[in-house]
C-alpha cells in the first residue's frame, strides 16, 4: 500500500507529465503512437483522473528522455526543470521532436503554464497544420513571423502582435505560415480550462 507522500506524488505527476510533453513540442496522439500507451490513459493522467503505473512511467520517461526523479519532482535543487529546449527532427510524424523549440517560462506545477515556442523557417509553402484536440484552454500571442493557425475549420493567419484564444477541446494545428522567416510566439495554456480575467475596464473612446 502507498503512503499519504507517495500517493501525493502521483496524484501531482499529471500537470508535471504535460509540461515534459509540451517541452519537447509533442502531441498525445503522437507520445500515444511512440510508447503503445493509450490515448485516453494518457489523458486522464495529464489532467489528475488517473495515477500512473510504473511501467507508464517508465515508457514516458524514455519517451521524453528524463529520469523518473525528474518526472516525480525529486530531482535535486538544479538538476531539473533547467534543459535547454533543442529543436529536434523526426521522419515518422508522430508529433515527438517535430523542429519546433519550446521554452517553459512557468516552472511551477499546476494552473497556467506559460511556453514561448519558435517555428524555423521554411523553404516552401506548408501543408495545413496536424490538429489535435484535448482538455484546456489555450492563449497565444504572436511575437514575431506569420503563424498559421488551424482551428477547427477556420485557418487563421496570425502577425506579429495578433493574439488568439480558444478551448483546446476544438481540434487545432499550427505551423509557419510560410516562407520568410522563423515564427515566434508565447502560449498560456490551462490545462483544466482555466482562462485570462480581465480586471482594467475596457477604455473609453469617446471624444473629449
Amino acid at each position: 500500500m502507498m503512503d499519504d507522500g507517495t500517493a501525493d506524488t502521483l496524484a501531482a505527476m499529471g500537470p508535471r507529465l504535460r509540461t515534459a510533453r509540451e517541452q519537447r513540442g509533442a502531441t498525445l496522439t503522437g507520445v500515444s503512437r511512440a510508447t503503445g500507451i493509450s490515448l485516453s490513459t494518457l489523458s486522464r493522467i495529464e489532467t489528475g483522473r488517473r495515477k500512473p503505473t510504473l511501467e507508464v512511467l517508465l515508457r514516458l520517461a524514455k519517451a521524453y528522455d528524463v529520469s523518473l526523479d525528474e518526472l516525480a519532482g525529486t530531482a535535486p535543487t538544479g538538476s531539473a526543470g533547467r534543459r535547454t529546449p533543442v529543436p529536434r527532427r523526426s521522419g515518422n510524424g508522430n508529433g515527438i521532436g517535430n523542429d519546433k523549440a519550446v521554452l517553459p517560462l512557468t516552472r511551477y506545477v499546476g494552473g497556467l503554464h506559460v511556453h514561448k515556442h519558435v517555428l524555423p523557417a521554411i523553404d516552401a509553402p506548408p501543408a495545413r497544420p496536424r490538429q489535435v484536440s484535448h482538455d484546456g484552454y489555450e492563449w497565444l500571442c504572436v511575437l514575431y513571423g506569420r503563424l498559421w493557425l488551424a482551428l477547427g475549420e477556420q485557418d487563421l493567419v496570425l502577425s506579429a502582435g495578433d493574439v488568439a484564444e480558444f478551448d483546446t477541446r476544438t481540434a487545432h494545428g499550427v505551423a509557419n505560415a510560410g516562407p520568410g522567416g522563423p515564427v515566434e510566439y508565447l502560449v498560456m495554456f490551462g490545462p483544466q480550462g482555466e482562462r485570462l480575467r480581465s480586471r482594467t475596464p475596457a477604455p473609453d473612446r469617446r471624444a473629449r
